[in-house]
């Protein structure tokens, strides 16, 4: 434990961390969440490297270890967001004599090679309640602290209890909107379908949500999805999303389409201890093999070393769902990880495939993606094939499958089933081929 990290890497991340929490909240409940945003480092980043951004990162992660005392649990919540537990139990006063300490102590710069930095931080913190063993409620309540912190003018701390709604307009109305959007029926599920790069048959698609926004049109739901979570309202919204997902493969099943449907995991749903169960409920409801369900995670989640995300996925495996890394290379791979995770598909990140045909380390990395699919002896997927030259290239390499705007955005139901019945060979040389002229 007084040992200080040598790597970003042996930081517990997101999902590693909320499992520390919750081992540390049933041994003892009395014990405060803060998490500690470094202020505009993503401009530190871009103009020093990222290279020089991590060891910085790095320094300041080691310096609220010697000051807080390494007893103390420290994680890394995103890509400049700690989390930090203090054992004990914490009045406003204390907490925020807890964030003047950090503030006071980072005012000596960092320095590295010619440069210094000085840290500033947004802080939100929360004190558990006596009574609270959620550890999911424990960090939404953390996080919609330090949403506030950062709306905050005039102070960079936030502290909410556990018992006390985050404030705010904005968040509040989008709150609304999330209960009534599930009230009218608002959302609904998209379809961009997964193609056979050598027959340009559809084989599958992946479900992603809309929202019919009253006065807005077809949205994105970045911010419903991030109002869920901050209301931890995630869980529901996830097994919408889900149903929603067995119903349309009812309604393919109806129709004589053997295709599979991925569907995106919330984290929350894998620390979810009610979902082996629910998903058994769904296919029994519906009668769906689950063997043409695909859960799609993203690949800090799959790969996080958390106990609880592995023993989730390795059951609904066993139950015949088939897992799928989604946004492959992306991130920070950890391989130690995905060596001894049990997937059956790699989804390649489009960065690398829409960059393809003018960049040589992109086709390296998916050969690399390649190479790992082979050993564990799962499908590889390119994401965001957009022209004839990145198909053509990625069939040459050997990769099967893919999805992407050549072949179509995502759509409605009743549009995917006619898509289904078009020939997508015609149809995508006619699209692109109009495209470019």
């Amino acid at each position: 434990m007084g040992e200080v990290h040598q790597s970003l890497a042996t930081i517990p991340n997101r999902y590693a961390f909320l499992d520390r929490i919750d081992k540390a909240v049933k041994e003892d409940n009395k014990l405060s969440l803060m998490l500690i945003d470094v202020v505009r480092f993503s401009d530190v980043s871009s103009s020093l490297g990222y290279q020089v951004g991590d060891i910085i990162l790095l320094a300041i992660a080691n310096r609220i270890r010697k000051l807080f005392g390494y007893d103390i649990l420290l994680g890394r919540i995103s890509g400049d967001i700690f989390g930090l537990i203090l054992p004990g139990r914490h009045g406003e006063r204390q907490l925020r004599h807890h964030f003047n300490h950090l503030v006071e102590h980072f005012k000596t710069p960092i320095a590295f090679d010619g440069h210094a930095f000085i840290a500033d931080f947004n802080v939100g913190a929360v004190a558990n309640s006596p009574e609270n063993s959620d550890t999911i409620k424990l960090l939404a309540i953390a996080e919609a602290a330090l949403k506030q912190a950062k709306e905050n003018k005039y102070e960079n701390l936030h502290i909410l209890s556990m018992t006390e709604k985050a404030r705010g307009g904005r968040s509040l109305a989008l709150k609304a909107d999330l209960k009534r959007a599930f009230l009218n029926d608002e959302l609904e599920i998209y379809f961009q379908p997964k193609v056979d790069l050598n027959t340009l048959d559809i084989v599958g698609a992946e479900c992603l949500l809309r929202w019919n926004h009253p006065l807005d049109g077809v949205l994105f739901p970045g911010a419903l999805i991030e109002a869920a979570e901050s209301y931890n309202m995630m869980n529901e919204l996830g097994y919408w999303t889900l149903e929603q997902a067995f119903k349309s493969a009812v309604q393919f099943k109806k129709q004589g389409l053997d295709i599979i449907l991925s569907v995106n995991m919330s984290p929350t749903q894998l620390y979810d201890f009610k979902f082996i169960p629910n998903l058994q409920a769904l296919r029994d409801k519906y009668e769906i093999d689950l063997s043409l369900m695909e859960l799609e995670l993203t690949e800090d989640v799959a790969l996080s070393n958390s106990l609880m995300v592995k023993r989730q996925l390795s059951e609904a495996r066993a139950l015949g769902m088939k897992i799928s890394v989604d946004d492959f290379g992306k991130g920070y791979s950890n391989l130690a990880y995905i060596r001894d995770l049990a997937i059956d598909t790699i989804k390649i990140d489009k960065t690398f495939v829409m960059g393809l045909e003018n960049n040589t380390v992109n086709l390296a990395v998916i050969q690399a993606a390649q190479l790992i699919g082979n050993a564990l002896k799962c499908e590889i997927v390119a994401e965001g094939i957009e022209t004839l030259g990145q198909m053509h290239m990625l069939r040459e390499i050997g990769i099967l499958c893919g999805q992407g705007f050549l072949f179509s955005q995502a759509i409605p139901e009743l549009e995917f089933i006619q898509l289904c019945s078009t020939d997508l060979a015609v149809g995508t040389s006619q699209a692109y081929l109009s495209r470019k002229a």
